[in-house]
């Protein structure tokens, strides 16, 4: 998955996951761990990360299909994580929810801190968020962009 916060990812994360794909989310990690506000500190992130990709490469080596339901906000993360999945053969396909900025900032403040995918986020926190992401494009790989459409509230 690849997107800003509040651009969709985890919704459609948890319907791969009903199809049998399994969830891989830092905000759920981090959740479980009892860590209630973003973003993370240093070592709770550098310990996350470790963790996942641990996790990663074990379904992989099961053979298991998996989702990567972080925000991927820049082209070197995405390259990061390509870069640890190669060696094993696997190339990823990139999800991206390509959701309109509006869009995006008002889910992130309707947020009210009620399960693992519904941290809530200072807005200027928020805006550079959305504002300083990188969206990917097709010479990284394979990649398939969703379009939602914005819901009036």
């Amino acid at each position: 998955m690849c997107g800003p916060a509040g651009s969709g990812k985890s919704t459609v994360a948890r319907s791969l996951e009903e199809d049998g794909f399994v969830r891989l989310s830092f905000d759920q990690e981090a959740w479980d761990r009892g860590l209630r506000s973003m973003p993370l500190e240093a070592a709770d992130h550098a310990a996350i990360d470790a963790l996942l990709r641990h996790r990663l490469i074990e379904l992989v080596d099961q053979g298991r299909d998996a989702v990567l339901d972080f925000s991927f906000w820049s082209r070197a993360m995405r390259q990061d994580w390509r870069a640890l999945l190669e060696p094993l053969g696997v190339v990823p396909e990139t999800i991206y929810l390509a959701t309109d900025r509006q869009t995006c900032l008002r889910r992130v403040e309707a947020r009210v801190l009620g399960h693992g995918d519904d941290y809530t986020l200072d807005p200027e926190i928020a805006a550079s968020y959305v504002d300083g992401f990188q969206p990917p494009t097709e010479d990284e790989g394979p990649l398939t962009v969703i379009r939602p459409h914005p819901r009036k509230r």
